[in-house]
């Protein structure tokens, strides 16, 4: 008993060490009161960063070049797509608030301690590719400065070399916890806002605008797939809210989350995507460009293109670094028994493998991203419609009841599972799934209807799932186990 005592004594002595130094040591448990500090607006910075990619100016290219918009569309799509998107992540970052756990965890008094498993394993593996694509961006963003300044060109060492750069920098900020993220991105945040200030400055300054805001209108239905298209990134996100909420006090505003929530994306997403519809204006080549990133070398002056790409460069490791972070969470739910910073890791080695075969082997990068792209919102959509449905009935979460996985949990539902909610995802992914179209693949209902045509296959996922969860009979709420901690509540 003394040993066992000891030896207990001594992890919660290293736990507090490891905390005092800045790393996080909390995994699936839910946030005690006592730590529950965060305030809403913390939130702005959170997801500012979250989109600081260039990846946005390549879209907003694809809607001018592509999609024929002109510029007043791209403006009413910068501000629709994060809107729409971001809207229901904060909706969804409610519940981190509610429960103080992790979305993933959360996700078990929804569709059962077993049930869970189903959406956490496609959604695991979907931020695979969401990770592969973030450090190949990453890595030509890298590869193009070295260009610049010193007249290195590409080859298969360098770029595993800059990968393997990328993914660790990624690791090292995402295993640290939410302390290093969060302050990573208010750095990341005025950093990104000041030099995106120079670069629309000279844009003004250097673009014929006569000529730009002449240009015609594209057609009604290439609008509405544009914002489509930039919300179908946006949606991603959605799983991982509630780990950024969860610190938040239960008196943390509703609307302060979602409006704070939609704000950050908005302020990054209707700039970046109005600079790559201008910049297409005299190069429209960035719209199909298989480095998404070199073109800025070329249309900026090297004073501005190099800093600038330091900047993206720092933003798209942010951008990793909070999704390993979701990750490793998501890892934990799916029984793998490893503290949260290796379970971080294994979703780094992923990445570091998918990462070099792209950029090695793939002959297009924005038609794998946006092949990518329209697949992987279907992925995460079907979870947030019964996710989102049940969030409107739910009011409280059992804490002990999340964490047990054993058939005494009161999210043991049937045998493991909720039949209502995996009856629900399952049968929404495939409406989805039916209804999208894609290099990769194309479902059979894809072509001859406006779901289709405008690639709001995702749209299709959202409301099967969430229609389906709203009138199929749920397992009865089954109240806080007796002598375990009290409900979360509102």
């Amino acid at each position: 008993m003394r040993t066992t005592a000891h030896h207990d004594g001594a992890l919660e002595h290293l736990e507090e060490s490891l905390e005092r130094h800045g790393l996080e040591t909390r995994g699936l448990e839910p946030v005690p009161d006592s730590e529950r500090t965060a305030t809403p607006g913390g939130l702005l910075p959170t997801w500012i960063a979250a989109n600081i990619t260039v990846l946005l100016l390549t879209m907003g290219a694809t809607l001018a070049v592509l999609f024929g918009l002109n510029f007043w569309q791209a403006l009413a799509a910068g501000i629709a797509a994060p809107t729409v998107s971001y809207g229901l992540v904060g909706l969804i970052g409610i519940a981190g608030r509610r429960g103080a756990a992790p979305g993933m965890t959360l996700s078990r008094a929804v569709f059962g301690q077993r049930g869970n498993l189903l959406p956490g394993a496609l959604i695991w593996v979907a931020r695979w590719g969401w990770e592969t694509i973030n450090a190949v961006t990453g890595a030509y963003a890298l590869l193009t400065v070295l260009d610049i300044l010193f007249g290195v060109r590409s080859g298969p060492v360098l770029i595993i070399a800059t990968l393997l750069l990328f993914v660790i920098t990624t690791f090292a900020i995402s295993g640290m916890g939410i302390r290093a993220v969060r302050r990573c991105n208010r750095w990341a945040t005025w950093l990104f806002g000041a030099f995106t200030l120079l670069v629309l400055g000279r844009l003004i300054a250097t673009t014929e605008w006569s000529r730009l805001l002449a240009q015609h209108a594209g057609s009604t239905a290439a609008m509405i797939t544009g914002i489509g298209l930039i919300a179908a990134g946006g949606m991603s996100w959605a799983p991982a809210s509630p780990d950024f909420t969860r610190y938040l006090p239960s008196t943390a505003s509703s609307a302060a989350i979602v409006c704070n929530t939609v704000g950050g994306a908005v302020i990054v997403v209707l700039p970046m995507v109005l600079m790559g519809a201008v910049m297409a204006s005299g190069m429209p080549e960035l719209a199909r460009a298989g480095d998404p990133v070199s073109f800025l070398g070329e249309i900026l002056p090297l004073w501005l293109a190099v800093p600038y790409l330091l900047v993206a460069l720092a933003g798209m490791l942010l951008i990793n670094a909070m999704s390993m972070y979701s990750a490793g969470f998501t890892a934990q739910t799916l029984g793998f028994r490893i503290p949260r910073h290796w379970a971080v890791a294994v979703n780094a080695v992923i990445s570091l493998v998918l990462a070099g075969v792209l950029m090695l082997a793939a002959t297009s990068f924005m038609g794998t991203f946006i092949a990518f792209l329209s697949l992987l919102a279907v992925a995460f959509s079907a979870w947030v419609g019964v996710f989102g449905v049940d969030m409107l009935r739910r009011r409280e979460y059992d804490a002990t009841a999340l964490l047990d996985t054993s058939r005494a949990s009161a999210y043991w539902y049937r045998a493991g599972f909720s039949p209502a909610a995996v009856t629900a995802w399952a049968l929404g992914l495939l409406a989805g799934s039916l209804f999208t179209r894609s290099d990769w693949f194309t479902g059979p209902f894809a072509a001859n209807n406006p779901v289709g045509r405008y690639g709001l296959g995702w749209i299709a996922t959202i409301v099967v799932s969430g229609l389906l969860y709203a009138v199929l009979p749920k397992p009865a709420v089954v109240p806080a186990s007796a002598g375990g901690r009290a409900p979360l509540a509102v």
